[in-house]
């Protein structure tokens, strides 16, 4: 069954190319050399992506292989003006980043709801000869093309935008803790990565506040190396302003887990060790207070630790009250700094990403190459006519 999470998808994009300008004399009774009336050719459309809150997938585009804008209309006679072409506008979600399928490059991304980027410019219209008329020259017998169109196959990667991300191994109660924050029902299960897609949800805090929670599969160690479903989904947290780190409190060496989780991280992005970090040591109800206290002398002491059951709610109060304080904290505030100064996208390893995309199966397939038709610099002069109005 497919999911409805689609995170990656490629799609070929072409803008539209200009209308050609018109070759054209006036002749009509009583004015046999009326002179040049040929009209200018009309822009192409041109594409864009658009930023759009109501979606919060790519599914939408799953299917839609080829997107083309409209070619701009040919001028006529009588000066008449080709019609523009229409522009196409790509509903994505806010977060999204886009890639040259081709190369890899980073293209542009889209942050915000109503964003809108240009990703491919139309051609310009060509000018008729009644722009080339001078005191010497009084019939121009040519025309300009169209500027030709613009062409790029592109890969949309969608990174989540939230505002706390669970980090952890598979099996560590993040779905249940979101589960319990929220009104989000990730499947909960007794067995590892039960949660196979990301999942997003609305915490609520005092005074009608709130903040946003995502939940991604688990991560094993070797996840950076492409091992267990960590790699295709760690991007999703790069983004957040929080990362909280979720620990079984019944395993072996809390601190060492911890410290495995947060190596990956450094292999993956090394900056998303620059975000602040939250320790919350679940499933604490099989704990009791003085074992609770020996655990609290062998933890980190460079970040705040919280033990909680999603269970029982021991804690949750605690949790929410960290979270909310870590996220309005100075030093986790941007001010007057614009995503585009503070994110670094690195340009994708293409070769990478096949095997990534084919190791787990993921749909994306390739997208025919459409070649752009020649345009000649000047409309051939044997195709001029006097035309009779």
């Amino acid at each position: 069954m497919d999911s409805n999470f689609v995170d990656y998808v490629k799609i070929y994009c072409r803008s539209g190319k200009g209308g050609r300008g018109s070759m054209h004399l006036r002749h009509v009774k009583y004015n046999p050399n009326g002179g040049p009336d040929g009209g200018d050719g009309g822009k192409g459309g041109s594409v864009y992506l658009r930023g759009n809150h109501n979606y919060w997938t790519l599914l939408h585009l799953k299917y839609q292989r080829h997107v083309y804008a409209e070619h701009g209309g040919n001028g006529g006679r009588d000066k008449c003006h080709g019609t523009d072409g229409k522009d196409v506008y790509i509903d994505v979600p806010c977060g999204t980043v886009v890639y040259d399928a081709e190369t890899g490059k980073y293209v542009c991304d889209v942050m915000h709801d109503g964003q809108t980027v240009m990703l491919l410019k139309g051609g310009r219209g060509g000018l008729g000869n009644f722009q080339f008329r001078t005191s010497t020259n009084q019939a121009p017998r040519y025309a300009q093309p169209g500027e030709p169109m613009q062409e790029m196959t592109v890969i949309l990667e969608l990174k989540l935008l939230a505002d706390v991300g669970l980090v952890g191994f598979p099996n560590a109660g993040k779905s249940t803790l979101l589960s319990s924050l929220s009104s989000a029902k990730p499947k909960i299960a007794n067995y590892p990565f039960t949660t196979m897609e990301p999942s997003l949800g609305i915490v609520s805090y005092r005074d009608n506040q709130s903040f946003v929670m995502a939940d991604i599969p688990g991560i094993i160690e070797g996840a950076s190396e492409g091992k267990g479903l960590g790699l295709r989904f760690l991007r999703h947290i790069e983004r957040n302003s929080l990362l909280l780190f979720m620990v079984p409190g019944d395993t072996d060496d809390i601190k060492k887990e911890y410290e495995i989780l947060l190596n990956e991280l450094r292999q993956f992005n090394p900056e998303m060790l620059d975000k602040h970090r939250v320790l919350a040591v679940t499933k604490c109800d099989l704990l009791d207070e003085e074992l609770i206290e020996m655990l609290k002398e062998t933890l980190p002491d460079d970040l705040p630790v919280v033990f909680i059951s999603a269970v029982t709610g021991q804690g949750i109060d605690e949790l929410k009250d960290v979270l909310w304080k870590e996220l309005n904290a100075e030093s986790n505030k941007l001010q007057d700094i614009t995503s585009e100064d503070t994110l670094v996208h690195r340009d994708k390893d293409m070769s990478r990403f096949a095997a990534e995309l084919a190791a787990e199966d993921a749909d994306i397939d390739d997208v025919e190459d459409v070649g752009i038709d020649e345009l000649d610099e000047v409309e051939d002069l044997d195709d001029f006519e006097y035309t009779n109005d």
